[in-house]
């Protein structure tokens, strides 16, 4: 785009039958666009003729509008000498933003990763928390994630020598300090306006491995750039309806380097998340195409349905084969949830799974990866051979603490994923609160190591932990009291208000 235009010719195409838009000081026809945009025209038309980046940055990877919009479309360079610079009236909820900010604890006072949820669920505009926080129906498997920890516990050894313990380990063939890796969240400016890139930053100084998601706020490639040479990342993959942008897609992680490609298989179709719903977030603030060949998306569904309906229904067990054609990286298959489909996986030579129910945004009242994980491992091993280097098991879900981790390990998890814990880590913080979270679990891990009598993650053996209440879902169990204390339960329609 090598010619200027001003910002008061910009202004001129300011209705439907001419909408032009300024996105990071360059200028779009967006006209042909409106009626494609899976959050609605309204949007689009509330900054025609105008700057709309501010509504574009938080929910759009910087690349979205060029390469979803035809180049012809792409108009120019806004001509910076004219460039009216207007001055942003601080609202009250500006004011009251700026407070709760300026009212966080001390990181050092963070001792967990519920406090960053406890913060974050404070500090985050109500739209940001509602779609972080939403998971799909009644919330049952949001919940029994988290439970699930609770109804498995600790045998620990004793008397043995724990002056050092050792928990760093290798995850496909990766160097990791911890067997925990940061599992893939979308939309992260919606929460810190550096995004994803807090997560690069810190999984960089503290020899963490990155998911990077599909949906993220920052471009692959920004991600990618943030990242330190040899830094191992992983990418979390939904498949388009075109594989044609699959297959480039997949390629260009590979070529940048990435070392896992892990495929979400749990999401024909998106859960309704209902908290996300009702804060109609699409009729606000609006999304753009994140890929191409997206549908029409009704409004009231929520910024999640918005921005994922370019995934492919028909995604099968026949499409692995091609998958394997097109890379070399090992391919993980996110989202089994049954001993069925993991020998199938296992047959498919693919090289893991993620036990994974999306977060309990998927299915309600699907299982706890956890609660998969016995008879996952138990089909495996009457499967044979096992165990097998050369296929991994991973959990996600749920998981708030070392000693989480370590009943997973035990019942024969590879490593396991953590996506919301450091989510709200950097939604509070920024890449400060990423670094307090891993230092936290580190601490934890050497803690609970040391009570459990294990020197390093290959004496984390079944035989520490009592898994026997694991299917019972009613019970004595004792209550997770800060998670229940964060937990926002869901509200039902509420009557307007009488004048």
């Amino acid at each position: 785009m090598a010619s200027l235009v001003s910002s008061q010719a910009v202004a001129l195409h300011n209705s439907r039958d001419s909408c032009w838009i300024i996105v990071h000081n360059k200028v779009y026809d967006v006209t042909q666009f409106l009626d494609e945009h899976p959050g609605g025209s309204k949007i689009i038309l509330k900054y025609a003729g105008g700057d709309a980046t501010e509504a574009y940055e938080p929910i759009h990877p910087p690349d979205a509008i060029t390469t979803n919009l035809p180049v012809e479309k792409h108009i120019g360079a806004i001509d910076p000498n004219t460039i009216v610079k207007a001055i942003k009236k601080v609202t009250e909820a500006d004011k009251r933003r700026q407070a709760l900010l300026d009212s966080r604890p001390p990181i050092d006072e963070i001792l967990n990763l519920h406090d960053f949820e406890a913060v974050a669920k404070t500090i985050l505009p109500d739209k940001a928390w509602a779609y972080y926080s939403s998971a799909s129906d009644d919330e049952i498997t949001l919940r029994e994630n988290r439970a699930a920890f609770q109804r498995v516990w600790f045998r620990p050894r004793v008397l043995r020598d724990v002056t050092t313990v050792d928990w760093s380990t290798t995850i496909l063939g990766q160097k990791s300090s911890l067997p925990v890796y940061i599992s893939a969240t979308a939309l992260g400016k919606l929460g810190h306006p550096d995004g994803e890139i807090n997560l690069t930053r810190a999984a960089a100084k503290h020899g963490v491995i990155q998911m990077i998601p599909t949906l993220a706020s920052c471009s692959f490639d920004e991600i990618v750039d943030a990242a330190q040479p040899g830094q191992p990342l992983f990418v979390q993959l939904y498949v388009n309806r075109d594989r044609e942008i699959t297959r480039k897609y997949v390629q260009h992680a590979e070529k940048r380097g990435v070392k896992g490609l892990f495929i979400t298989v749990d999401a024909p179709q998106l859960g309704r998340r209902e908290k996300d719903m009702r804060m109609k977030f699409v009729d606000d603030s609006g999304t753009a195409k994140v890929q191409e060949g997206q549908q029409d998306v009704k409004k009231d569904q929520g910024v999640a349905r918005a921005i994922s309906s370019f995934i492919d229904p028909s995604l099968s067990w026949k499409d692995i084969p091609w998958f394997r054609s097109i890379t070399s990286m090992p391919i993980i298959l996110k989202g089994i949830a049954t001993p069925e489909d993991a020998i199938l996986a296992y047959e498919a030579g693919v090289q893991g799974i993620v036990l994974s129910n999306h977060g309990g945004r998927q299915l309600d009242t699907a299982r706890s990866g956890l609660e998969n994980l016995v008879e996952i491992v138990a089909a495996l091993k009457q499967r044979g051979p096992w165990p097998n280097p050369k296929f991994s098991i991973f959990i996600d879900g749920g998981v708030r603490r070392a000693s989480d981790v370590l009943k997973a390990l035990a019942l024969g998890a590879s490593a396991v994923g953590v996506g919301r814990g450091f989510l709200y880590a950097f939604c509070s913080y920024g890449q400060e609160g990423v670094e307090r979270a891993i230092q936290i679990l580190r601490d934890e891990f050497e803690m609970n190591m040391r009570l459990l009598g294990a020197r390093n993650l290959n004496e984390i053996e079944p035989n520490m932990v009592d898994a026997s209440a694991l299917h019972s879902h009613v019970g004595n169990t004792p209550a997770d009291n800060l998670y229940n204390s964060i937990y926002q339960p869901l509200r039902l329609a509420e009557l307007k208000s009488k004048l």
